[in-house]
């Protein structure tokens, strides 16, 4: 069993998802969107709730600036920094499968359609799995 938090840095906000790897699946323990000011203190809290062995950083948007953040503030966190290419294209289609579409909705790809709140804790999760996922 292996679990792995996903952080996608951004300049106003952070998505975090812990994903834990079962039996060759994986599976979302817990996900939200923080302010960047305060994203740090949510990792700690998510690390001692789930045992997190590694952070999962994407290296676009602010990336420098949120692993400086987290080795100032968490010194001594394993980090890993990998492509968050396409993540959010991804994010869109996972999120319409956590909140089905209606009526007209329905009708277009999920990939057309913007979802009404952020998604960056799915991004979040897409980039965790990615590391799991490596056999």
């Amino acid at each position: 069993m292996r679990c792995v938090l996903g952080i996608d840095p951004g300049i106003a906000k952070v998505g975090l998802a812990v994903v834990r790897r079962i039996d060759g699946k994986t599976q979302i323990e817990q996900r939200g969107v923080v302010e960047f000011e305060s994203f740090t203190a949510k990792v700690r809290e998510m690390i001692d709730a789930y045992n997190a062995e590694i952070l999962v950083v994407g290296n676009g948007t602010n990336s420098k600036k949120t692993v400086e953040k987290i080795r100032e503030d968490l010194p001594g966190a394993s980090i890993l920094v990998v492509d968050e290419r396409d993540t959010s294209m991804r994010a869109r289609e996972r999120y319409w499968e956590y909140t089905p579409r209606r009526g007209w909705r329905r009708l277009l790809p999920s990939t057309l359609l913007v979802p009404p709140v952020p998604i960056d804790d799915f991004a979040a999760a897409i980039l965790a799995e990615s590391v799991l996922n490596v056999d």
